[in-house]
């Protein structure tokens, strides 16, 4: 059992950028006394136990049998197998909580699957990552003033939210709430929208029979705009599928904006270009101020 607001025995699934960034940041927080790992890659385990970012590999499911707080850092849609095979192990004491980039799919796994045990779950998503993945990504300084948002189920305990958000906030975070489905929505347009758009400006480039001399040429812009198409496909994947009907209303709303674009380019008017660049560049000045802001010393959640 979690003493004092420690965690006993805590399990991750899946080792690398994220759960294993969790897992060091609860080490270096002293807020974790073991750690035990379970990655479909017996490689990425092994080498997460050489790395010290946990402390024993995981054979199988079992492996939760004396949990305090797992996390399922996978794929989205792998949720709700991992969840099938880890029920018949799982204490009744122990809390489940993921770190999945959508949350309705999440939820709607976690009530299929764990029926009235569904109180045990309390999803989340962590704001930060990078671009690399694998045990060898994973930094003890990831999540420190970045946000994570709990998006707790009506069933979800309220002493296992307390116990999850406690846990990132030992990791540096600060804390937000939503419901799953306002997540989702939000997260199409600032997150997912986003991905998908570097990944097909980077695929049509690849594409061309001339990319390797477009690639010669691209500079810094363009290693800024594309950063996140070096993510996970996997990943992205299951994200893009499990949030799809909102993503496509962003999807539609962007294509309208470049539609608008074009037609002005054609027209040559560079007063509407201007103003729409305008517009976007004191909306960014402003948000990096406030994104400046939340990240100073000792700030404030915003969980209610």
């Amino acid at each position: 059992m979690a003493t004092n607001g420690t965690i006993d025995t805590l399990v991750i699934y899946g080792v690398g950028l994220i759960g294993g960034s969790f897992a060091l940041a609860l080490k270096k927080a002293g807020a974790v006394r073991h750690v035990i790992g379970i990655d479909r890659s017996p490689a990425a385990a092994r080498r997460a136990l050489e790395l010290g970012i946990i402390d024993a590999v995981g054979i199988g499911p079992e492996a939760v049998k004396d949990a305090d707080m797992v996390l399922l850092a996978t794929p989205v849609a792998q949720t709700a197998g991992v969840l099938a095979g880890l029920l018949p192990f799982l204490g009744e004491d122990a809390v489940v909580t993921d770190a999945g980039s959508t949350k309705a799919d999440v939820a709607a796994a976690a009530r299929s699957v764990l029926r009235d045990r569904v109180g045990q779950f309390v999803p989340g998503h962590p704001i930060a990552g990078r671009e690399t993945n694998g045990p060898e990504a994973a930094v003890g300084d990831l999540y420190v003033g970045k946000k994570f948002v709990v998006t707790p189920l009506a069933e979800s305990r309220p002493e296992d939210v307390d116990r999850v958000t406690d846990a990132w906030r030992a990791c540096g975070a600060i804390i937000h709430r939503l419901a799953p489905e306002e997540h989702d929505r939000v997260f199409a347009s600032v997150s997912h929208l986003p991905h998908l758009l570097a990944y097909a400006l980077v695929d049509d480039i690849a594409n061309k029979p001339h990319a390797d001399l477009l690639f010669q040429y691209a500079a810094s812009g363009f290693r800024d705009f594309t950063r996140i198409a070096g993510s996970s496909p996997e990943m992205w994947r299951d994200i893009s599928l499990a949030n799809g009907a909102a993503l496509l209303g962003e999807l539609d709303a962007y294509l309208a904006q470049l539609a608008l674009l074009r037609e002005r380019l054609a027209a040559g008017d560079g007063a509407a270009l201007e103003a729409v660049y305008g517009n976007a560049q004191r909306a960014r000045r402003n948000w990096i101020e406030a994104i400046e802001a939340a990240e100073t010393p000792a700030p404030q959640d915003n969980a209610e």
